[in-house]
């Protein structure tokens, strides 16, 4: 995913699963139905109750409530019969089973999709509520059509009060037991245990403690967890006496627990498939062209009732009221953002394999099949159609690009900032302190210059810079003229300029030249190791360092004068920040000559900054593979990194030889 980040995490973690299976190692894994349920289902929704916007949620309730009860209900119906009508051998209540386990939508795989585009905020809110919602109205459905599948009794009117009871008993126990957990934790705070592993241990417990409680009295275990996330964000919100440090470990904790609990269903689809394939492949009822075709009907017709349910509530005013945007284009996005995921798949797993009277459960493999073939075709639907549906308009495409770069700029210097602090001690703040000024001052730059025409703005940059190392050239050729230069001396600085006009037109001779000036430095110290140190050499060797310095720090100061004589009211900000770029160089030049005193807080301020543009490097790969900014954009940013490491690696080099 990291080299390839067009194909969503779901599709390469089937992929892992398949390869395990196909692979001559034995890997086996019985599913336990309960077992499954409380250690997947339950932490993923009680997260997804966590996070959602309860804001968004009630705004948007009637959009969400037509999705999630609505449309699933319909889908239970309608599939239902569909199913039954194409699969004879598998008798309705089952039918109604297969289908009630169709209807929850993933959000997690629509948010691994959508991370390679940009869906308009509200539909993203309709679709978190409606993935939410659906979870609970699907399983809760699933459950009883298996039940009467197993029992073969089934009730309209009794279900109907059941899945009130169950439903509304499960939202009720879900909140107590989760208000009892919260008090629990008050008080052992209150003891003075502000222990961060006993407060994580307590949220990551609950989920699981909760939905085994509730379903132990037969409610809704599915409901009880989705209710205990928001009464946790309730209280996370109103309370502000949980340490920072207990808010980031929970913050981690939880988003390395949900990817591996996520990532492992997927894994295990892709462990399933193998099986189950050759299995129903070679079951007689059924021939290869068939079982095949019953997986794109029933996905077309997922889709296709989709479509109409949201059309319709397009229609009555439902969702136009909330979303401003194209109503085909809208529509289209929320029809195709109905991917299958983790849960279809627990649910298709824990179908029993006996019915009461011991005789097997009719199409079990079948099931698992169709599930698994589902999820398949409409997480590759959604990977192939949704980045064309949520492209944004022409008109705004330049302007859009423009907002990108500046919003990724500004969290590139957040990353190095933050880098620094979380390194920062006793010993290093002041160096520390050096380097977080620095970007500060350049993301109070960025904030200005980012207002104006980023591409005419980086162009005028470019001529500005080459102009001052133009006038570093024309102080060199001067002092030649004059004689006060000597040749190594001459060419040193020649060689410096010419380091600097490649970091700012070319970066990947820049980056070559970079890499051998670091492979003959290091072999200049190796060579030195074994040579004798000796008294009158290293006196030479520090006076040659400090005439090196001094003509730098002139040749800065030449560039400086050339700058404040060209400086205009129309460019002012980008001369003035080149200006202060050539200022901070001369104050660490300056602070270098001074020697030995100043060398520790030089190295601890170098490896700072070293950290600093790895943030930067970091961060803006990131923001690619989450699809934040384009590539074009990533490789504007990764220049301007280089140009500003080039300026610190001049003046770091004075302190390696």
């Amino acid at each position: 995913h990291h080299f390839m980040p067009y194909i969503p995490v779901p599709l390469v973690q089937i992929a892992l699963g398949v390869l395990l299976a196909a692979l001559p190692l034995g890997i086996e894994i019985p599913m336990e139905p309960e077992l499954f349920f409380v250690l997947f289902i339950a932490p993923l929704l009680f997260h997804d109750g966590k996070n959602v916007s309860r804001q968004a949620l009630w705004k948007l309730r009637k959009p969400i409530l037509l999705m999630a009860l609505g449309l699933v209900f319909v889908t239970v119906y309608t599939i239902g019969y569909l199913i039954y009508w194409l699969i004879p051998s598998i008798p309705l209540p089952a039918a109604f089973a297969l289908a009630a386990i169709l209807s929850p939508t993933d959000v997690v795989a629509v948010s691994a999709i959508s991370s390679r585009v940009k869906i308009p905020q509200t539909i993203m809110h309709v679709l978190e509520g409606e993935g939410l919602m659906n979870d609970a109205s699907g399983l809760v459905a699933f459950k009883f059509a298996v039940a009467a599948t197993v029992t073969g009794v089934f009730s309209l009117v009794d279900a109907s009060w059941s899945f009130l009871v169950i439903s509304i008993g499960g939202i009720v126990g879900g909140a107590f037991l989760s208000f009892l957990i919260i008090q629990l934790k008050i008080f052992i705070r209150r003891l003075g245990m502000e222990d961060v592993t006993i407060h994580m241990l307590i949220q990551l417990l609950t989920p699981f403690v909760i939905f085994y409680i509730v379903e132990h009295f037969h409610l809704s275990g599915i409901l009880s967890v989705v209710a205990a996330g928001i009464v946790h964000t309730i209280f996370r919100d109103r309370d502000q006496s949980p340490a920072m440090q207990l808010q980031v470990v929970s913050q981690s904790t939880w988003t390395v627990l949900i990817y591996i609990l996520n990532g492992l269903v997927f894994v295990l689809l892709g462990l399933q498939i193998p099986n189950v394939i050759s299995e129903i492949f070679q079951d007689p009822l059924f021939n290869n062209w068939q079982v095949s075709k019953y997986i794109f009907i029933i996905s077309a017709a997922l889709f296709v009732l989709r479509f109409l349910w949201i059309m319709a509530a397009w229609q009555w005013g439902w969702l136009k009221r909330q979303i401003q945007m194209p109503s085909m284009r809208a529509v289209g996005i929320l029809t195709i953002s109905g991917v299958r995921g983790a849960v279809t798949l627990a649910g298709a797993f824990t179908i029993p394999y006996v019915l009461s009277d011991g005789s097997p459960f009719p199409q079990r493999s079948l099931f698992i099949f169709i599930a698994a073939g589902v999820i398949l075709v409409t997480l590759v639907a959604a990977s192939i159609l949704l980045p064309s549906l949520a492209r944004p308009e022409k008109g705004n495409a330049d302007e859009l690009g423009k907002e990108m770069e500046r919003v990724a700029l500004i969290r590139t210097i957040d990353s190095a900032i933050r880098s620094i602090r979380e390194l920062m001690n006793d010993e290093n703040r002041g160096a520390a302190v050096s380097v977080i000024s620095s970007y500060n001052q350049l993301r109070n730059r960025l904030t200005t210059i980012s207002e104006e025409n980023n591409d005419q703005l980086k162009l005028v940059e470019t001529e500005i810079r080459m102009k001052a190392l133009d006038a570093e050239t024309n102080y060199i050729e001067k002092l030649k003229k004059e004689g006060q230069i000597d040749r190594e001396m001459a060419y040193m600085s020649e060689e410096h300029i010419q380091r600097m006009r490649l970091a700012v037109t070319n970066r990947i001779r820049y980056r070559r030249l970079f890499i051998w000036t670091l492979v003959k430095r290091s072999m200049y110290q190796v060579v030195h190791l074994f040579l004798p140190n000796n008294k009158e050499q290293l006196k030479q060797r520090q006076a040659q360092i400090k005439k090196v310095i001094r003509l730098k720090v002139n040749m800065a100061k030449a560039a400086i004068q050339y700058l404040k004589k060209q400086v205009s009211s129309e460019n002012a900000n980008i001369y003035l920040a080149i200006i202060g770029e050539y200022s901070e160089l001369i104050m660490k030049l300056k602070l270098a000559k001074k020697g030995a005193d100043s060398t520790h807080y030089t190295q601890l301020q170098r490896e700072l900054q070293v950290k600093a543009f790895q943030a930067e490097r970091d961060a803006i790969q990131n923001l690619y593979e989450e699809g934040e900014i384009t590539i074009d954009v990533t490789r504007k940013i990764r220049k301007q990194i280089n140009i500003r490491e080039a300026y610190w690696m001049e003046e770091s080099s004075l302190h390696s030889h």
